[in-house]
């Protein structure tokens, strides 16, 4: 309290000794001029005029001050009005500057999150709207030349009905993955935990996509022999569309006769860590870190011909996390990608 009250009080005290010693000495001037000194008048005026003086600058510093800085905080609501009224009033500038910078840099932190979140909501926007356009017009082009007098042909008719039937399932696609985002963010998705053997949900996965992998002549494989089971714990289901998705997305950009290894590794006593690694084209450096946002695609022209809804690396992210664990991207440009994620480990195949 001491420390405090010098610092608030040290204005007026200097301000009042300053004005103290040069009344004083004005006064003994003019008593020496007269030829009769007064000294213990003289030195009473003095402590007399200090306290005066002290009194009046620190009540008037306060007033004129204090209040209209004060008035300054609750207009920018910098403090709550507790804070002054819990606190005996002070003037200390140095406070008062360490408060303004605090809220500055609060304040700019806060701009450029929002900044930031307004960005994202724009291209977000603008995605969603490619998105579902693409299809919705395909599917509209389609009724509009059936209704036009296409649906008179039979053949037609089938084929049109065909196409369009394939614009429709994309929409459906596209909705149900960011209802799962959503679900996923705002945590409304209840995970099904159970033990499993991931190498056999792997390698079920590597069944289920050996004929798209096979169009490209790509190689969906184990880095090594996997003689024993490897349990983990995890929502079954959902662990399947996160290896599903990254297994597609290795199709999807792999090169054509190339590889996709998947490794089972041990991180530590109660995690293993799932590697899916390719020599596909790779990914550039600026776009890894925006890799797992909603709809982006690195290259804008070519990964729409492949179709999917944009949505997958997001999905897997999403799913990764709400299991509460990591996941990792390494890539190079001409050399290939490496997605990888954590899981927790169990040593037994029991029921969670």
């Amino acid at each position: 309290m001491a420390i405090q009250l010098r610092k608030s009080y040290k204005f007026a005290l200097r301000s009042s000794l300053l004005i103290t010693i040069f009344t004083t000495i004005s006064i003994i001037a003019f008593q020496i001029l007269n030829g009769q000194m007064l000294w213990l008048h003289t030195l009473a005026f003095a402590l007399v005029c200090f306290v005066i003086c002290f009194a009046v600058l620190q009540i008037r510093v306060e007033r004129f001050i204090y209040r209209r800085i004060k008035k300054i905080y609750d207009d920018v609501s910098l403090l709550e009005s507790s804070s002054f009224s819990s606190k005996p009033v002070t003037t200390d500038m140095k406070t008062l500057t360490e408060e303004i910078e605090k809220f500055a840099e609060g304040k700019k932190i806060e701009i450029d999150t929002l900044k930031i979140r307004e960005e994202y909501r724009r291209d977000f926007l603008g995605n969603v709207s490619h998105e579902l356009k693409t299809p919705l017009f395909t599917v509209q082009g389609y009724i509009l030349t059936l209704l036009d007098g296409a649906m008179k042909d039979k053949k037609i008719r089938e084929k049109y009905l065909q196409r369009a039937n394939k614009g429709v399932e994309r929409l459906i696609y596209i909705v149900k993955d960011l209802d799962l985002i959503t679900k996923l963010e705002v945590g409304e998705l209840k995970l099904d935990r159970e033990n499993f053997d991931v190498i056999e949900l792997i390698q079920n996965v590597f069944d289920l996509l050996e004929m798209k992998a096979a169009q490209k002549e790509i190689t969906l494989t184990f880095d090594m022999e996997y003689p024993n089971s490897i349990y983990v714990n995890a929502d079954r289901e959902k662990m399947q569309q996160v290896i599903s998705n990254l297994l597609v997305n290795s199709i999807k950009y792999g090169s054509p006769k190339g590889t996709t290894e998947v490794s089972v590794e041990n991180l530590i006593k109660n995690k293993v860590i799932i590697r899916v690694t390719d020599n596909g084209e790779g990914i550039p450096r600026q776009h890894i870190p925006r890799l797992f946002e909603r709809f982006y695609r690195v290259d804008q022209s070519g990964s729409r011909s492949e179709g999917g809804s944009g949505l997958g690396l997001s999905i897997v992210k999403h799913i990764i996390e709400a299991h509460g664990e990591k996941i990792y991207v390494e890539s190079e440009e001409g050399i290939g990608s490496e997605f990888s994620f954590t899981m927790e480990k169990k040593t037994e195949n029991k029921s969670s």
